[in-house]
């Protein structure tokens, strides 16, 4: 016998569920800047690439949070891989800090100049990608009802990627390399990409 729920009426255990099934969960590590000047810096783990080309991220932030005004205000963000090192710094980075405190400056992290936004990068990251902002949507629920929930789109106009984690003569991406952290269940429950936990499946033809 399953344990079945609908959630509107709640599912009757200790932690939802969904995000623990729905996963583990890339996490967008996400820069912005303030109308100020101020550098923000939050992660996000409804976060994930929607197309190719262009490539298309999205992230969703509940509540209209410093980074949601950011990007709307800037039109532009940039996407930095949260890695196993760098994990406590991730953590820190998700404290509900003053506008005027720069997460940067809270985590010890260095801020580097990007290309073609105004938002810097985490230097620290192996992967920067960014980005400026497609559209930024509300969520409703069945009813029409708006939710306090904004969902960012952005279209990845410039990426930075360590040369160590371009392998072969092919230069092929290595994912396990990077050792990117993804976001589970439960109040604390995180996963790291390994080598080890790969297996290969080719498309059918």
């Amino acid at each position: 016998m399953r344990h079945s729920y609908a959630p509107a009426q709640g599912h009757g255990l200790r932690h939802d569920p969904i995000a623990a099934i729905l996963g583990p969960r890339p996490i967008g590590w996400i820069s912005t800047v303030s109308e100020t000047g101020v550098a923000n810096l939050a992660p996000y783990s409804f976060f994930n690439i929607f197309n190719y080309k262009p490539p298309i991220v999205a992230f969703a932030s509940v509540g209209h949070k410093d980074t949601v005004r950011n990007a709307q205000h800037s039109g532009e963000f940039v996407c930095n891989l949260a890695t196993r090192a760098l994990a406590e710094a991730m953590n820190l980075s998700s404290m509900a800090a003053p506008p005027e405190v720069s997460e940067f400056t809270l985590c010890g992290l260095t801020p580097r100049a990007s290309v073609a936004v105004q938002a810097p990068a985490v230097q620290e990251s192996p992967v920067n990608m960014e980005c400026k902002v497609l559209q930024v949507q509300q969520l409703r629920n069945l009813q029409g009802q708006v939710l306090d929930t904004w969902m960012v789109l952005g279209e990845v106009v410039m990426v930075h990627i360590d040369p160590a984690l371009l392998c072969g003569a092919d230069g092929t991406y290595d994912t396990a390399a990077a050792g990117p952290i993804l976001r589970g269940g439960g109040p604390a429950d995180y996963f790291e990409v390994t080598a080890d936990a790969r297996f290969l499946m080719h498309r059918p033809k």
